[in-house]
C-alpha cells in the first residue's frame, strides 16, 4: 500500500494486517491513549449520534444486532461495528440492513492512512503503533460519520474498560451475561471481569444488564452507583416468557414486571409483546428482551411495532445458525463452557437422532471443561484445527475428548476434517454440529460455498 490507495475492503483488509492482532494471539498492552489521539486528529468521527455500547460474554452479537435491526426499523439510518468477522473483514462495519458501500470503507480508511502510514511506534502515545483493531475500529467511525448514520451500535471487541471502542459516550450501556474467557487479558475471576465489563459504564448515563452471576453482578452495582448510573436488568425491568424454539427461529412474549420503572413498560402492549427472530437458541429470548429494554432506554419514543419488526429481521452468523439441511449443519462459534451448555441444550432438543461433532479451539480455551459436556452426546467426534488463524493444540483438545471416555478422530488438516465431517453426517443420517471456533465456521462456510449442500 506503499501509494496510499485502497481498491476494495481485501485492500483494507491487508493493510491491517500488518499490525497487531490481537485476535491472532499477538501481545499487545490494552490501552486507549492511541485511540484517543487518533480519533481526535480524524475529528472525533465517534461522536455525534446516537450510541448503544455493548459488552458480555455472551449473546452481545446477537444483542447488537437486535438493537441496530430496532433502531433502523424507526427510521434511522443505523451503523453496526461487530468483532470477530466470519468471512470478510467487511463484515464488521455494516448498516443496520445492508453491507457498508465499498466505496465507503474505502475512503474511511483513507481518511486515517495519512495518520499511521510509514510512521514508526515513536510517533504514537506510549510507544507502540496502533493495532489493526484500533484502526478497524476508527475506520467504522469515519465510515458511519461519511454515510450521515443517525445512530450507531458498537460491540466491544474484548473485555470494555480499554477496549479501543470505549472512547464513545453512549446513551446507555449494555452488558450480557459475563463469562470465564480471556482470563489471560481480564483477570482469572468473574469479579475481575465485570470490572473490566463495568468500564464502559459512563457517568450517568443509563445501563441495560443481562443475569449475571451474583459475584458479577455485585461489581455492576458497586460501579453503577458510583458514576450514578440508573440500573435496569432482565428479570427486574423486563421479562422473555414463554420461549420456543425450533429449526425456524426463536420466539417469545416480552413484558415488564409491575413493578417496573423503566420506558419500555410504556411501550409494550398489555399483556406483553409477542415477539420472534430467526436466531435460534433458548437464549435468544432473553436477548430479545434486553435488545428491547436498550433501545427504549436509548429511545424513548420507540414504538412496540420496531421492537417486532427489528427483532424478526435480525439475524447473525455462525450462533446456532442452521447452513445446510441435507444433511443438517449448524455452526456455532460457542467457545466457552457456559456457551456450549447452551448450544448442546438446543442441538438435543432440535435434533433428538444421531448427530456428528465437529470441534477446534483456539489454545487458550478451557477445552476440558468443553470435551467433557459435549462427547456424551454425539456418535462421531473430529478435533480438528479453527483453520491456520488462531494458535491451537489440537492434540491436546483430542485428549481432551478421550480422557472424557468417548471415541474420537484428530485430523489436523481443516480441510480433511471438514470433508471427514460432512460425509459422516450424510452416512449416518446424523446433524452435524461445528463448534468451538468462529475461525473453524468460517473454514466451514468457505468449503461449503464449493461443495453445496441443500439448503432448504
Amino acid at each position: 500500500m506503499g501509494s496510499g490507495k485502497f481498491g476494495s475492503s481485501e485492500d483494507i483488509y491487508d493493510f491491517l494486517s500488518g499490525y497487531i492482532n490481537v485476535e491472532k494471539g499477538q501481545a499487545t498492552v490494552f490501552k486507549l491513549d492511541r485511540m484517543k489521539a487518533l480519533a481526535s486528529a480524524l475529528g472525533n468521527p465517534e461522536r455525534g449520534r446516537l450510541c448503544i455500547h455493548v459488552a458480555g460474554s455472551k449473546g452481545k452479537g446477537s444483542v447488537s444486532t437486535m438493537c441496530a435491526r430496532i433502531l433502523a426499523e424507526m427510521g434511522l439510518k443505523v451503523g453496526i461495528y461487530t468483532s470477530p468477522h466470519i468471512l470478510r473483514w467487511k463484515e464488521r462495519i455494516a448498516l443496520a440492513d445492508r453491507e457498508m458501500p465499498e466505496a465507503v470503507l474505502i475512503a474511511a480508511a483513507q481518511e486515517i492512512l495519512p495518520l499511521v502510514e510509514g510512521l514508526g511506534p515513536d510517533s504514537f502515545p506510549g510507544g507502540e503503533l496502533p493495532t489493526f483493531f484500533e484502526l478497524s475500529t476508527l475506520i467504522a467511525f469515519c465510515a458511519f460519520r461519511s454515510s450521515a448514520c443517525e445512530a450507531q451500535v458498537i460491540e466491544v471487541g474484548l473485555g470494555g474498560r480499554l477496549d479501543s471502542t470505549n472512547i464513545v459516550d453512549p446513551d446507555v450501556s449494555v452488558i450480557t451475561t459475563i463469562e470465564l474467557e480471556h482470563t489471560q487479558f481480564l483477570g482469572n475471576s468473574l469479579a475481575k471481569i465485570a470490572f473490566e465489563k463495568a468500564g464502559i459504564m459512563k457517568p450517568g448515563k443509563p445501563v441495560c444488564v443481562s443475569g449475571q452471576n451474583p459475584e458479577a453482578m455485585a461489581v455492576f452495582d458497586k460501579r453503577a452507583g458510583e458514576l450514578n448510573c440508573p440500573v435496569f436488568k432482565l428479570g427486574t425491568h423486563v421479562r422473555a416468557l414463554d420461549t420456543r424454539v425450533d429449526i425456524a427461529g426463536t420466539s417469545c412474549r416480552i413484558d415488564c414486571p409491575p413493578s417496573s420503572a423503566s420506558a419500555l413498560k410504556n411501550i409494550l402492549p398489555p399483556g406483553g409483546l409477542s415477539a420472534a427472530t430467526g436466531i435460534i437458541g433458548e437464549i435468544q429470548g432473553q436477548n430479545m428482551a434486553l435488545a428491547a429494554l436498550a433501545c427504549a432506554t436509548a429511545l424513548p419514543h420507540l414504538e412496540a411495532r420496531a421492537i417486532a419488526g427489528g427483532l424478526k429481521r435480525a439475524s447473525i452468523p455462525a450462533r446456532f445458525e442452521l447452513v445446510a439441511h441435507q444433511p443438517p449443519i449448524v455452526l456455532d462459534g460457542a467457545h466457552t463452557p457456559e456457551s456450549i451448555h447452551l448450544c448442546l441444550e438446543t442441538a438435543k432438543n432440535l435434533f433428538p437422532g444421531p448427530r456428528v461433532l465437529l470441534f477446534a479451539c483456539a489454545q487458550d480455551k478451557r477445552h476440558r471443561e468443553m470435551a467433557a459436556q459435549l462427547a456424551p452426546h454425539f456418535d462421531t467426534i473430529i478435533v480438528t484445527k479453527p483453520g491456520s488463524f488462531k494458535v491451537s493444540d489440537p492434540e491436546s483438545v483430542h485428549r481432551s475428548f478421550l480422557d472424557s471416555g468417548y471415541p474420537a478422530d484428530l485430523l489436523e488438516d481443516t480441510q480433511a476434517a471438514i470433508r471427514g465431517a460432512v460425509g459422516a453426517a450424510k452416512e449416518r443420517g446424523a446433524m452435524l454440529l461445528v463448534a468451538g471456533s468462529f475461525y473453524l465456521c468460517a473454514e466451514v462456510k468457505n468449503w461449503l460455498a464449493s461443495h453445496p449442500l441443500e439448503r432448504e
